[in-house]
């Protein structure tokens, strides 16, 4: 498996898996996702260069976005005097599951977190997903802390404030890395 900075041409992909993904969140009993991304917000990452693509084959079969900056309002002004990247919108294709490439995504993350001398790979979790904290947990983040403040964008309470991080490092992640330096 391949991985690339995403393209401009890979959002209707890329939002289709989004769309993928809340209706089996919502099978598992999760309000996740359930509001549709605004597809602007989305293109403005993937024009940034901070969503990558796994291919497998011809078939998109992941995308994470890994960025420098936090989003607005999780992480204090002393926790972003230490270099961070911080780890959002990961999607893995419902063909895909079960074969680990969000578990190597994020350690593809903490390597190129490493290789740009941060000390911390960072991410917000919907904050009542308690299955997902727990996977967060078994791959090695450890919680930081619960937002629960209204967010700045929506003007009503945080639904991802579940605060998680673990120190950047080397990592065997499996995939070939098409990617440019962080």
């Amino acid at each position: 498996m391949i991985i690339t900075r995403a393209q401009l041409d890979d959002l209707p992909r890329l939002l289709t898996f989004r769309d993928e993904a809340a209706a089996w969140l919502g099978e598992l009993g999760s309000d996740q996702w359930r509001r549709p991304y605004p597809a602007d917000r989305l293109r403005a990452a993937v024009a940034a260069g901070h969503t990558f693509v796994v291919r497998d084959g011809g078939v998109t079969a992941a995308t994470v976005t890994l960025a420098a900056g936090p989003p607005e309002g999780l992480w204090t002004s002393a926790e972003q005097a230490d270099p961070a990247l911080y780890v959002s919108k990961l999607t893995v294709a419902r063909t895909h599951a079960g074969q680990n490439l969000g578990g190597r995504l994020l350690d593809w993350g903490g390597d190129r977190a490493y290789r740009a001398r941060a000390a911390w790979v960072r991410l917000d979790a919907w904050t009542t997903n308690r299955a997902l904290h727990r996977y967060y947990l078994r791959q090695g983040f450890e919680h930081v802390r619960t937002v629960l403040e209204g967010s700045a964008v929506s003007g009503g309470p945080r639904v991802s404030g579940w605060l998680a991080q673990r120190a950047a490092r080397p990592a065997e992640h499996g995939f070939t890395d098409r990617t440019p330096p962080a």
